[in-house]
């Protein structure tokens, strides 16, 4: 087979470069694998580094968001400057190769570059998955691949807490730390918790919420997780602040506590919706009823579709693939539903959008500024595949493609009382907290 010349692979890749980025914003510049930039020399916010001159026929022919990426993590090419930037133009690039008729002109295009084997992913960035999705077995196996990474490595890039939820801000520009605190509070504060209430978090990865209500608000606090490695950190924090007779870590299913009844005054549930499953969904409501006594209280915060269509995904999504496997993000009226028919009563839902967008940001650029040391922890190829991930995510949360809804549910009494009070004007006293900012 005849040998591409260095300068017609330059003018090939060229080529299809004009195709793929024309009217794309003006945000992202590209330097080919010999150094020559594309469009021109003028510093941009993102550049897209090709490693290789058959980079672009790799990253391209699988026409997908997970095709994109995996030429990401194999370094076929690299991300300089503002990745966020760049995933301003990932959706509009999507869209053109899902259009045929652009598709097949990059295709012709792409045919003309000098194509190599192509190298896969290595298999220990892929999760193991057996068994009935959403079993308990294999939703442990599905948790504990995302959560038990590595302490230290979490420990890098979350704030003091490491709460690995959306924040919640008063302005753009406030710390990770500020904007966690206040979510706790805020959470503490809806569920209108006070002394001697027993309260259970679904999900507590490593405690920053039990502890807190347990020592700003009074509480008995038990949290529930499947990874042994978020509960022993959450232990140990709980020592540290003397916090052992009000606080209670316990590795368990959900599912585990259907046999108890009327056990708690309040329960709470922080990311962890995401990883039940939407056929799961009435078990996971029936249950947590259950448990809650008579006007109880139920917060579930998690995130769900937003209104701005996603680029077509069908394919093999990256994180489904490489992050959180088994996840699943539905419409929230299918959440509402699965809710009401367990038998609770829906009294509030607030979506924190703009929140995590900030929250992500933060974190995606504490995970930039500890590249160097989160490589003991991680190889390159993970910290690849957060990179992406975080930047992804929060351009999808920006863009309204994805929402995250905090909602309220109550447990009637026999009577059909709520309990609660007619305003939510204590929801909005931060100064009045013991946990204030």
């Amino acid at each position: 087979m005849q040998q591409t010349s260095t300068n017609e692979a330059e003018q090939q890749a060229f080529q299809l470069l004009e195709e793929m980025f024309a009217n794309i914003p003006d945000v992202l510049g590209v330097r080919l694998w010999n150094g020559k930039p594309w469009p021109d020399e003028r510093p941009r916010a993102a550049t897209l580094v090709l490693q290789h001159p058959n980079a672009l026929a790799r990253i391209l022919s699988a026409g997908t968001e997970a095709g994109l990426a995996e030429g990401y993590l194999n370094n076929d090419f690299d991300l300089e400057g503002d990745i966020e930037a760049a995933f301003e133009c990932v959706d509009v690039l999507l869209g053109r190769l899902q259009d045929w008729r652009k598709k097949w002109k990059m295709a012709t295009l792409l045919l003309r570059l000098p194509v190599k084997s192509q190298r896969h992913i290595s298999e220990r960035l892929l999760p193991k998955m057996r068994g009935r999705r959403h079993s308990p077995e294999r939703d442990r196996r599905a948790v504990t691949f995302h959560y038990d990474l590595s302490n230290d490595f979490y420990r890098l890039w979350l704030d003091e807490r490491m709460v690995y939820s959306c924040a919640y801000f008063n302005s753009p520009n406030e710390s990770l730390n500020r904007g966690q605190r206040r979510k706790l509070d805020y959470i503490c504060r809806k569920l209108r918790l006070s002394p001697g209430q027993r309260l259970l978090d679904i999900g507590c990865g490593w405690g920053g919420l039990v502890l807190h209500a347990a020592k700003h608000f009074g509480v008995h606090a038990t949290g529930i997780t499947l990874s042994e490695r978020q509960a022993s950190e959450a232990r140990v924090r709980i020592a540290a602040e003397g916090m052992e007779a009000s606080t209670e870590i316990r590795v368990c299913d959900y599912r585990d506590l259907s046999a108890e009844a009327d056990c708690y005054d309040a329960i709470v549930s922080v990311g962890m919706a995401e990883h039940v499953g939407r056929e799961q969904f009435p078990k996971y409501f029936a249950i947590a009823r259950r448990l809650l006594k008579p006007r109880g209280v139920f917060l579930n915060h998690a995130i769900g579709e937003g209104t701005v269509p996603r680029a077509d995904t069908s394919k093999g999504p990256f994180i489904q693939g490489y992050v959180f496997p088994d996840g699943d993000i539905p419409p929230l009226p299918i959440l509402l539903r699965s809710a009401e028919s367990a038998g609770f009563e829906i009294r509030d839902v607030e979506n924190l959008r703009e929140h995590y967008g900030i929250t992500l940001r933060c974190w995606l650029r504490n995970l930039e500024a500890r590249h160097t040391e989160a490589l003991a922890y991680i190889s390159e190829e993970t910290y690849r595949v957060w990179r992406l991930y975080l930047a992804g995510s929060g351009h999808c949360f920006r863009r309204g493609q994805l929402s995250v809804y905090q909602t309220l549910l109550s447990k009637l009494d026999d009577t059909g009382a709520a309990g609660l009070r007619l305003s939510r004007e204590d929801w909005y006293r931060p100064n009045e907290s013991p946990g204030s900012i």
